[in-house]
């Protein structure tokens, strides 16, 4: 018979070195910090060693902890790619994303037939945040938002960066065909359309430009960003939209970019895993996809 350490403390202990602390540890887990505490000094009995070590009000994985969690880690990876493995080979696993709506219609799912391809096993079940900060809350797998992969920004999360963002002005081609846009300064004959989920969007496109803003400028605010799109592919005004999240509409030839090398840089999108999430191989093999698809 195998002579194994306890399971629940092996699981504990993993989090807690990966994480860098028991505080976070029981937040991963559902557990107060005394209880992450035990199963540590549980796991530290049965090996005859210390595993973390006090540094200043820190409880720090040692050397030889880290490479201990490293494999215990990988173990755990095989066990539940192997428990996946043993399923019901012909039930199509599902995958539950979030993601912002513009992003969703405009870039996720038109590119989602070939990750079925890949993949005819996951089905990909999409839902919509209708602002970029909506609050993470249960019933996904994977989230997308939009912000930078720093754990601080997101300490329930493993947080990848996949793709970047840059604003641009963005035109119906059948609108420039009785007012053209030949020069900056035929931007005053126009209407701007902005959106109330992305405000700062022609301020930041204008000074780039360096366009001065008149007060004499005629505008109209919806109050989302994919409503705005519809009125500039309508030919109702002109706007200001992200690449490359439009390029299947300039593709089409549905939008145009009449000042294309004007360009102000955003910040870009994160997926989300939940550290409690179940990371099966189908959850792997989507995120490898979302990060290949944004390289292009």
């Amino acid at each position: 018979m195998r002579r194994l350490p306890p399971l629940n403390a092996l699981r504990v202990f993993e989090v807690a070195a990966r994480t860098g602390s028991y505080a976070a540890a029981g937040v991963e887990l559902g557990l107060t910090h005394g209880a992450v505490s035990r199963q540590i000094a549980a796991l530290e009995t049965w090996l005859g060693q210390r595993l973390f070590v006090r540094a200043g009000r820190r409880m720090t994985a040692t050397p030889a902890a880290r490479a201990f969690a490293e494999e215990v880690s990988s173990s755990f990876d095989r066990m539940s790619m192997a428990a996946e493995a043993c399923g019901r080979p012909s039930a199509r696993r599902i995958l539950r994303v979030n993601a912002p709506t513009t992003l969703a219609m405009r870039w996720l799912i038109p590119r989602l037939d070939r990750f079925h391809a890949e993949r005819p096993d996951v089905e990909v079940a999409v839902t919509t945040a209708t602002t970029l900060h909506d609050e993470l809350r249960g019933g996904f797998d994977l989230a997308i938002r939009r912000g930078m992969a720093e754990p601080s920004m997101w300490p329930q999360y493993r947080a990848v960066h996949f793709l970047d963002e840059a604003d641009t002005l963005i035109a119906s081609p059948a609108l420039l065909e009785h007012m053209p846009l030949r020069q900056l300064a035929d931007i005053a004959n126009h209407i701007l359309l902005s959106s109330e989920t992305r405000p700062g969007d022609w301020t930041g496109w204008l000074e780039r430009a360096g366009v001065p803003q008149s007060a004499e400028q005629r505008r109209r605010v919806f109050d989302h960003f994919f409503v705005t799109l519809q009125a500039v592919a309508d030919g109702l005004g002109i706007g200001v939209g992200p690449l490359p999240v439009l390029q299947a509409d300039l593709a089409t030839g549905r939008l145009v970019t009449p000042f294309p090398t004007i360009l102000v840089p955003r910040t870009g999108y994160v997926a989300l895993i939940p550290f409690d999430a179940n990371k099966t191989s189908s959850l792997k093999a989507f995120m490898d996809w979302l990060v290949a698809e944004a390289r292009g």
